[in-house]
C-alpha cells in the first residue's frame, strides 16, 4: 500500500472512531449532556487521538528506523572483497541504496518485471542499462557484488513496508477501540485532548530545533566522509582549487583558501556599499524626516529587500557589468577584461544589503532615549552635534549588531556571485578580477549527478560545514551585541 493511501486509511479509521465516539457517549448518557463530564465533541476527539496518534508515531518510526536496520542487516551480508574495494562503508551503502532505488523505478517503469529485478542470476550490464532507461542513476559499473546487495536491500525494504502496513492498521485499530470504551460519562475526555493538544503544540515549536539539528547532522557526516577521503590540511590551508572528476579525485587540489578570500572580498565590497548608504539613509529617516517623508521613503527602501536574489544577478550580469566595462575595461582604464568580476557583485550586493542596514539601524536609533537628545539640546548642541556626539555613540552597539547580521547575510549569498564575480578561484587583491566564493562552488559540486563515492561531491559539505561555522559565529556575536544594547535601554 502507498503511503498517502496508508495515511488516508488512518484518517478514515479516526474519523469513524470520532463520530462513534460521540454517538456511544451520548447513548450511554441516556440523550441528556447534563450526565457528561465533557462536551460530545471531546469524547469523539478523544476517540480520534486514540485511534490515529500512536498509529503514526509508529508509522514515523517505522520509516525512520527502517532503512538503518536494512542498511546494517545488508552491510553485514557483503562480500569482503566488495567491502575492501570501496572507498568507504557508508560510500558503498550509498551506490547500494541508489541502485536499490533505481531497480524500483525500472520496475514502476515497466523497463524491468519485479521477477527480473530480484533475480540473482541476471546480468549487472543489462540490468545496469534497464535503470538509466527509467531515470535511475547507476554509479560507474555496476558490479555484481553491489547489485546482489541492492536486490537484498530492495527485498528487505518490500517486506518492511509490508509488515509496516499491517502493524501500523492493527495499532490504528485497537487505539479506536480502547478509545470507544472510554467513551462513558464519567471518563475526563476533555483533560486527555487538551493534554493532546499541548503535545501538539510543543511538537510544533520543536521543529525548528529539530531541523536545524537534523541540517547540522547531515553537514557534518557528510564532511567527516569527506576528510576521511581528503587531508584536512590540504583543505584548510591549501590555495590551489582544481576539482577534477577523473580517478576519483586522484588529482584534485582542493584547497578552500582561494574561496574563502573571494567570499570575504566581495562581502567587504558590498558591506563598504551598504553600510554608508544605510547608516546615513538610517539617520535621515530618524533624525530629519518629516512623518509625512519617513511614511513613504521607509516602505520604499525597505521593497529592495523583497526583490529576489536572481533579479539582482541579473542586474549584475546585464546592467551593471557592461557600465563598469565601459570605465574600466579595454576602452577605459584597461584595468577590467571581463564583466564578471569582484567589484561587479559586491556593488550589487551592497545595494541589496542598504535596507538590511537602514532597516535595522533605524530602529535602534529610535531606540535611543529622547532624554539623551532633549539633554544634549539644553547644553546648546546642535541637531548635527547632537547626532554625532550623543545619538550615535548610544546606539553603536546596536549599529555594530546590525552590520554583522547584514556581513552574514552578504556571505551566503549565491545567485549575485554566480552571475556576477565569475567562476575563478583566486587569490588576487585586484577587484576588478573575476572571482568566486563558497557558495558558489557548492552550487557547482552538486550540479548534475553527483557521484558522491568521490572527493569532489563530499567537498560540497564540508564547504557549507565552513560556511555554517562561519556564519553562526557572526549571528551569534551579532545577537550578543543587539542583546546587550536592548537590555541598556529596555
Amino acid at each position: 500500500m502507498a503511503l498517502i493511501w496508508l495515511i488516508a486509511t488512518l484518517l478514515a479509521i479516526a474519523l469513524l472512531g470520532f463520530g462513534l465516539g460521540r454517538r456511544q457517549v451520548l447513548a450511554r448518557a441516556g440523550g441528556d449532556r447534563r450526565r457528561l463530564h465533557s462536551l460530545p465533541h471531546y469524547y469523539g476527539a478523544n476517540v480520534f487521538i486514540y485511534a490515529l496518534v500512536p498509529a503514526l508515531l509508529v508509522l514515523a518510526a517505522w520509516l525512520l528506523l527502517q532503512p538503518l536496520w536494512v542498511g546494517g542487516q545488508v552491510a553485514g551480508a557483503l562480500d569482503p572483497a566488495v567491502r575492501a574495494a570501496a572507498p568507504s562503508e557508508s560510500l558503498l551503502m550509498a551506490e547500494v541504496r541508489r541502485t536499490a532505488a533505481g531497480l524500483e523505478q525500472a520496475v514502476a517503469s515497466g523497463a524491468l518485471s519485479a521477477e527480473v529485478a530480484r533475480d540473482r542470476s541476471a546480468d549487472p550490464e543489462a540490468l545496469a542499462e534497464a535503470i538509466s532507461a527509467a531515470g535511475g542513476v547507476v554509479t560507474g559499473t555496476l558490479n555484481e557484488g553491489v547489485l546482489r546487495a541492492a536486490q537484498d536491500y530492495s527485498s528487505a525494504t518490500a517486506r518492511g513496508q509490508g509488515a509496516m502496513v499491517w502493524v501500523v492498521l492493527a495499532l490504528a485499530l485497537a487505539g479506536a477501540f480502547l478509545g470507544l470504551r472510554n467513551a462513558h460519562p464519567e471518563h475526563r475526555a476533555r483533560s486527555t485532548v487538551e493534554s493532546a493538544v499541548r503535545a501538539l503544540l510543543v511538537g510544533a515549536a520543536s521543529i525548528a530545533i529539530l531541523t536545524t539539528l537534523g541540517i547540522v547532522l547531515s553537514l557534518v557526516f557528510n564532511t567527516v566522509e569527506f576528510f576521511r577521503l581528503y587531508p584536512a590540511a590540504d583543505f584548510f590551508f591549501g590555495t590551489n582549487w582544481a576539482p577534477s572528476f577523473s580517478g576519483r579525485g586522484g588529482s584534485s587540489d582542493l584547497g578552500v583558501l582561494p574561496l574563502l578570500w573571494g567570499t570575504f572580498y566581495i562581502s567587504l565590497v558590498a558591506l563598504a556599499v551598504a553600510i554608508p548608504i544605510g547608516l546615513f539613509a538610517a539617520i535621515y529617516l530618524s533624525e530629519y524626516a518629516t512623518p509625512r517623508v519617513r511614511a513613504i521613503a521607509k516602505p520604499a527602501l525597505e521593497v529592495l529587500a523583497g526583490i529576489p536574489t536572481i533579479v539582482y544577478g541579473l542586474f549584475a550580469l546585464l546592467t551593471v557589468g557592461p557600465l563598469l566595462m565601459t570605465i574600466f575595461g579595454p576602452d577605459g582604464a584597461g584595468i577590467m577584461q571581463a564583466g564578471t568580476a569582484v567589484m561587479t557583485a559586491g556593488l550589487v550586493m551592497g545595494i541589496m544589503l542598504i535596507p538590511f542596514v537602514s532597516s535595522l539601524s533605524d530602529d535602534i536609533i529610535n531606540a535611543v532615549p529622547q532624554s539623551l537628545r532633549d539633554g544634549s539640546y539644553g547644553l546648546g548642541a546642535t541637531r548635527s552635534e547632537t547626532i554625532k556626539k550623543v545619538v550615535l555613540p548610544a546606539a553603536l552597539p546596536g549599529i555594530v549588531g546590525a552590520i554583522l547580521l547584514a556581513a552574514s547575510r552578504a556571505i551566503g549569498e549565491t545567485m549575485i556571485v554566480v552571475l556576477g564575480a565569475g567562476a575563478a578561484a583566486r587569490l588576487s587583491l585586484n577587484p576588478f578580477d573575476a572571482m568566486t566564493t563558497v557558495t558558489a562552488k557548492i552550487v557547482s559540486q552538486l550540479t548534475g549527478d553527483a557521484d558522491f563515492a568521490s572527493p569532489e561531491a563530499l567537498v560540497a559539505f564540508a564547504l557549507g560545514m565552513t560556511l555554517f561555522v562561519i556564519t553562526l559565529g557572526l549571528n551569534i556575536f551579532a545577537l550578543y551585541i543587539v542583546r546587550k544594547y536592548r537590555e541598556q535601554y529596555d
